[in-house]
């Protein structure tokens, strides 16, 4: 069975998607898959062992420049690559106009959907031949589960979802001469952000103990951040810029991890990494973590989190 997999974005979305295709790996042995994803996270589907081609496709960047002969030519590109499968089963769960009109609907295939009332914009539900009704009210993982089991018709299995790509990193791991702990403090959210202050003196307190931090980064103000951060700790590394997949692998070989609420933080959940994410803005209950060792610290506000706080619970996690 060949089926094609819409779920372009975000970082976190993506990632709540894989283990429903261990799910469907385990009750149909002989499935596999296609995915069509954003081009800036297209390195995550290939970390799964069930999916066989990744299609890359850039709607955001296409949107600035719809009309330029570069964007048509790649929308062309694309659109022909993604017409060369005739696919037993194309699911959206994405649940959006965009991704329905632009990947779903060229897709060759029965095309299978959340519900008008489900879909995260209703209209979406109108290019699906089968649309199920899959209630809100559970974690996003649940519901992608859900939607690949009526979809592909196996009974949802009780157990938590298995994300299927730990083991990926884990034959990748080498030999480290100093344990550490990865803090994840960038996000682009402001009221996600929790202050560099606060990260410093949890940084100064676990040093105190013996542990080793990394701080990774993206673009040069969370360099900034990470150099106000690791100011005089001689315990704290800046790590050079990486690519999602070194970055996952700096991961995997990390003790523990503190993030915010941020892409990463679900990707050190796949990866089975323990990890205290902070909320202070958002509800985990439907977002959160998810997975084995994640531990959510909520407050009201970011800034009513207290490093004090963070390196107490540290303990129970480690």
């Amino acid at each position: 069975m060949k089926v094609l997999i819409v779920k372009t974005s975000s970082m976190g979305d993506v990632l709540h998607t894989l283990p429903a295709l261990t799910d469907a790996q385990k009750a149909l042995p002989d499935v596999r898959f296609d995915w069509v994803v954003e081009e800036n996270f297209a390195e995550i589907p290939h970390w799964h062992c069930a999916v066989d081609k990744v299609i890359p496709v850039a709607i955001r960047r296409w949107r600035k420049q719809p009309f330029s002969a570069e964007t048509k030519n790649q929308w062309k590109n694309y659109r022909t690559f993604l017409q060369t499968e005739q696919y037993d089963a194309v699911i959206d769960a994405q649940g959006l106009l965009k991704s329905a009109l632009l990947v779903t609907r060229p897709a060759r295939g029965e095309k299978y959907g959340y519900s008008f009332s489900c879909a995260r914009e209703g209209l979406a539900a109108f290019f699906y031949d089968h649309k199920f009704n899959i209630p809100y009210q559970q974690h996003a993982v649940e519901r992608i589960r859900r939607l690949f089991a009526q979809s592909l018709g196996y009974v949802l299995p009780d157990e938590k979802g298995d994300y299927g790509i730990a083991s990926h990193f884990r034959h990748a791991a080498k030999a480290i001469d100093n344990p550490y702990i990865m803090f994840i403090h960038a996000t682009t959210r402001g009221d996600k952000f929790w202050i560099n202050p606060e990260w410093t003196k949890l940084a100064r307190l676990l040093a105190a103990k013996g542990y080793h931090i990394h701080l990774p980064w993206g673009n040069e103000r969370e360099y900034e951040q990470a150099q106000q951060i690791a100011q005089n700790i001689p315990q704290v590394k800046i790590l050079p810029k990486l690519s999602l997949s070194a970055l996952a692998e700096e991961i995997a070989q990390s003790s523990a991890v503190v993030s915010v609420d941020t892409g990463l933080a679900h990707l050190t959940a796949a990866l089975d990494i323990p990890n205290i994410t902070l909320y202070g803005a958002t509800d985990p209950k439907l977002i959160g973590t998810y997975g084995k060792n994640q531990h959510h610290l909520t407050k009201e506000t970011m800034r009513a989190i207290s490093a004090e706080e963070v390196f107490e619970r540290f303990f129970g996690v480690v």
